[in-house]
């Protein structure tokens, strides 16, 4: 029975050690007024109507935002022909864009998912290129005109690009990779912050999609599709 007490506090608070750095400096700054103002209503009974709910809302949100910012291991090996999930969410489409020849995944990722990006193969970064843009939300369609950053991963004549796309709440990219940069399939990439969608650009005719639209995947886990 302690075992499964063990595995349940694992599986309910586990992600409090799988905090990313830049998740703990941040809610640092909310999670310790609200300590402070609780200490407050505690032991001044006369400032206890606005400390305590201002305590409240400080440790919500501070607790939150080390939530969002958590970075789990994931050590999942992917074989040569395998393409990566660069990101956690939602397929959205899967379709043809403006080239025919190219097939895009696009990623939705709701504020409770995990929001670092990963590489999608093993090859090179190719070129990183940032464009300003709209600030729609994440899962509308006119989000492909979002504030992004394409970041081209290539090997060879294959290539698994990976573009970061802001949503309307936040709105902030981070690339953490430079170009001609070497990257391993499921390593870390950038993140972007507090609601977001990630696209995965692939040539139509070299892949077989194994995802569908509506479909739950998580990066560095899920495999988009198999060079063929």
């Amino acid at each position: 029975m302690f075992e499964d007490f063990q595995r349940t506090l694992g599986s309910v608070f586990g992600w409090v050690f799988t905090i990313h750095p830049r998740g703990k400096k941040m809610s640092s700054y909310l999670l310790i007024p609200g300590i402070i103002l609780l200490l407050l209503s505690i032991f001044v009974s006369f400032a206890d109507w606005l400390t305590g709910p201002l305590a409240y809302i400080c440790l919500t949100a501070g607790v939150f935002v080390a939530f969002f910012f958590r970075n789990p291991k994931r050590q999942t090996i992917f074989y040569e022909d395998e393409i990566a999930c660069p990101a956690d969410g939602t397929i959205l489409s899967i379709k043809t864009e403006d080239d025919p020849d190219v097939v895009v995944i696009r990623i939705f990722l709701s504020i409770f998912n995990v929001h670092i990006q990963r590489a999608t193969m093993s090859g090179y970064v190719k070129n990183i290129t940032y464009t300003p843009g709209t600030f729609a939300f994440a899962n509308n369609p006119q989000a492909d005109k979002n504030e992004r950053n394409l970041i081209e991963i290539t090997d060879g004549d294959k290539f698994a690009h990976v573009e970061q796309i802001t949503g309307a709440i936040a709105r902030r990219i981070e690339c953490w990779v430079t170009p001609a940069e070497r990257v391993f399939a499921g390593q870390h990439i950038g993140m972007i912050y507090f609601g977001s969608q990630v696209a995965v650009y692939l040539p139509k005719d070299k892949v077989r999609i194994t995802v569908k639209e509506g479909q739950s995947v998580q990066g560095a886990i899920t495999v988009l599709g198999i060079w063929i």
